[in-house]
């Protein structure tokens, strides 16, 4: 995990937030970062370590991904939920993603939710979070050393 990704590799979309952060010109804890996708915390987190997953090239929705980078970018979503019962002692994941209707930002992005039995989470009633002091990067720091 380096830093930027190539410009040759990045197709960006000026104004998009997801692009920006790829781009690193935007902060995030970013917990996974290679050519085909970068995931960071999100900052409203069902629950800590709640990561998204997006592709380093701007694409608005799964639709919109190049059927050759299906594979590979749902193989860091695979990675990613994966580490999360080993990085958080995180029971499962629960993986979504939303097309059009309740995306709140136009960029794919998929998100990665550790869950444990009885956490509380029901439904599609999502109850949003924020970190406190220090706990994102702590959280963060967690994953990367498992993804590592």
């Amino acid at each position: 995990m380096d830093g930027r990704i190539p410009p040759s590799i990045m197709k960006a979309m000026a104004g998009c937030p997801f692009c920006a952060i790829v781009a690193g010109e935007e902060e995030a804890d970013v917990v996974y970062r290679d050519a085909v996708a970068v995931a960071f915390l999100d900052r409203r987190p069902l629950f800590p370590g709640h990561a998204l997953v997006v592709p380093t090239q701007h694409v608005d929705t799964l639709v919109d991904l190049a059927l050759d980078d299906v594979g590979p970018f749902f193989t860091v979503v695979q990675r990613v939920a994966a580490a999360m019962p080993v990085a958080l002692g995180a029971q499962g994941t629960f993986v979504a993603i939303n097309n059009v209707v309740s995306q709140s930002v136009h960029h794919l992005h998929v998100h990665v939710v550790p869950r444990t039995k009885g956490d509380g989470l029901r439904g599609f009633f999502w109850p949003r979070t924020k970190y406190g002091p220090g706990e994102a990067a702590s959280v963060a720091d967690k994953l990367r050393r498992v993804l590592a």
